[in-house]
């Protein structure tokens, strides 16, 4: 099984979205969030801190795991499962596009996000919504 993090970015009721560069071997040109997989021996906190920090540049301070999805199509791109966290809080400035991987990132409002037409995956929605009452929670 291969273990993935994801990273929603979340600031003054905005998302920051990743659009997977054009090459990718999964999902290219969809819209998704940074992260990567989880090398072995490393926990889910220091893969979502290493792969924020090799694609958009930062350091994550404050965020909580959201929740996970399952690969949908796991008979073609085998047994996945994606671990998503929210992050409010992260060092390092503004982020920006590093490396290859992506071909743009951009704020989006939570119903934005929800209307983009390329998601990676459906499941997204229910977790962008998700992130949304999370962050009312997280502010009261």
């Amino acid at each position: 099984m291969t273990n993935i993090v994801n990273a929603l970015l979340y600031r003054r009721e905005m998302v920051l979205l990743a659009k997977r560069s054009a090459g990718r071997k999964a999902y290219p040109g969809c819209w998704s969030f940074p992260g990567g997989h989880v090398e072995e021996g490393e926990t889910l906190s220091d893969a979502l801190a290493r792969e924020l920090q090799e694609e958009v540049g930062l350091t994550p301070r404050v965020y909580k795991r959201i929740d996970s999805i399952s690969e949908p199509n796991s008979e073609t791109d085998g047994r996945v499962i994606y671990h998503m966290f929210a992050v409010f809080a992260w060092d390092g400035g503004e982020p920006c596009a590093a490396g290859d991987e992506h071909s743009e990132i951009r704020w989006f409002t939570i119903e934005e996000a929800c209307a983009v037409k390329r998601l990676a995956l459906p499941e997204y929605g229910g977790i962008l919504r998700k992130l949304g009452m999370i962050e009312l929670s997280h502010s009261n």
